[in-house]
């Protein structure tokens, strides 16, 4: 109970902190402004990091519950995101457009792309810059684990295991363990409470 309180406490104050910040990014909605102030509270260490870039990121994503946790170096490069409660993001990862669902765990170094299209060539084969492209929300379902260095551009399904560093370039449905580059289905998922 006294934990909780303490949590609460902890949250409205780093909240209030943070409001300013939010403020001038017009609630995420000025994207380079956004982005310096993500790169800063990335860089903030320990728990205060933690209760900071949550109250920053509840201020200015999409959807953002304070009962996440964003670790050191992690950092959103862009506000349409979802994230839900209990998620974990670890060190060092990199977030596009996601919608993140309850409970899902993502190891470090993880990128999360926004789709697979942000950047597209010309008829003479240049490549673009990424106001050419097309940006989507990549759909990670709850209950996830998405293993270190994994690469992720298409939908993850509920209750699915993604191994450490593949990369998922097609929808990968829910309750499986998928591996590899590109990420392909290995085997399902054992049910709660079983061992796999």
């Amino acid at each position: 109970m006294l934990k909780r309180a303490v949590k609460t406490i902890a949250h409205g104050l780093f909240l209030a902190l943070f409001l300013p910040a939010a403020a001038a990014t017009a609630f995420g909605r000025l994207p380079t402004v956004f982005t310096l102030f993500a790169h800063a509270c990335a860089l903030v260490p320990g728990i205060l990091g933690d209760y900071a870039r949550i109250a920053f990121y509840r201020l200015t994503l999409r959807n953002c519950s304070l009962h996440s946790r964003v670790s050191f170096g992690s950092f959103f490069v862009d506000r349409e995101v979802s994230l839900g409660r209990g998620v974990y993001i670890g060190p060092y990862c990199v977030i596009g457009r996601c919608r993140i669902g309850d409970r899902t765990q993502i190891a470090s170094q993880v990128q999360i792309l926004s789709g697979q299209r942000q950047h597209v060539r010309d008829e003479t084969g240049r490549i673009s810059g990424s106001e050419a492209g097309t940006f989507e929300a990549v759909e990670i379902g709850p209950d996830c684990w998405i293993g270190a260095s994994a690469i992720i551009m298409a939908a993850v399904g509920a209750g699915t295991t993604i191994g450490a560093g593949a990369v998922v370039v097609n929808d990968i449905p829910g309750g499986v363990v998928a591996v590899g580059n590109p990420a392909r289905v290995v085997r399902k998922t054992a049910p709660a409470g079983r061992p796999s």
